[in-house]
């Protein structure tokens, strides 16, 4: 019974190392997807010079859009159909695959100075992982530092032309004194920045599940 008990668990483990290995074959096909024009120019505008956040914002919803989010959707349907697993654990594999596999701005975009800033953007936020970033100065538009980056926080708001809900997604910083603050603007275009040579080797895009269906 022992002996039996052992090859039940170590049978458990090794079927959920193979979901795993399968959810990790399908979101990594979907990052090749997105990143098949990575990676993007960017130039620089204003003073103190900041990273176009048009452009940047164009390129990652870009990639966004280059995924066959109706695909992926019908493999990880499969895959949890097969493996006789619950929707919450297999969206949490997919969850862990989605971070796991986050391409860092060095990858995204190609810039020629170094000496620049990168706009907090709602685009830009709207793919950063969890956890970049963290601690970074951040500065507002005129140059002057506001205080260091501390996460991100979201908050959902019905469209004003859709009426659908949509999740929005915000950062926060901590100033000199060590107080929490949220970024004012409901819509961040080049507003706040963070320096460009300190994130350029950090984690910057991460896919979203918000369209994947696993029902």
């Amino acid at each position: 019974m022992l002996l039996a008990g052992f090859n039940l668990a170590a049978q458990t483990r090794t079927s959920s190392d193979e979901v795993k290995a399968k959810i990790d074959a399908a979101i990594s096909k979907a990052y090749e997807s997105a990143s098949a024009q990575f990676p993007c120019k960017l130039g620089t505008s204003g003073k103190p010079k900041m990273l176009e956040w048009q452009t940047l914002g164009k390129c990652l919803n870009r990639a966004n859009d280059r995924v066959d989010w109706a695909g992926v959707s019908k493999q990880l349907q499969e895959i949890k159909k097969d493996s006789g697993f619950e929707a919450a654990e297999i969206t949490s594999l997919v969850d862990s695959s989605l971070s796991a596999h986050a391409l860092p701005y060095q990858k995204i975009f190609v810039v020629k100075k170094t000496n620049v800033l990168l706009p907090l953007s709602s685009s830009l936020l709207k793919f950063l992982p969890e956890g970049s970033l963290q601690n970074l100065p951040v500065f507002s538009k005129s140059g002057t530092q506001i205080g260091a980056f501390s996460g991100l926080y979201s908050f959902e708001k019905a469209g004003e032309l859709s009426g659908k809900i949509e999740q929005h997604r915000l950062f926060q910083y901590t100033d000199s004194k060590g107080e929490l603050h949220g970024s004012p603007d409901m819509l961040l275009l080049d507003s706040f920045a963070v320096p460009w040579k300190s994130a350029v080797s950090q984690p910057g895009f991460r896919l979203p599940s918000d369209k994947i269906v696993l029902r």
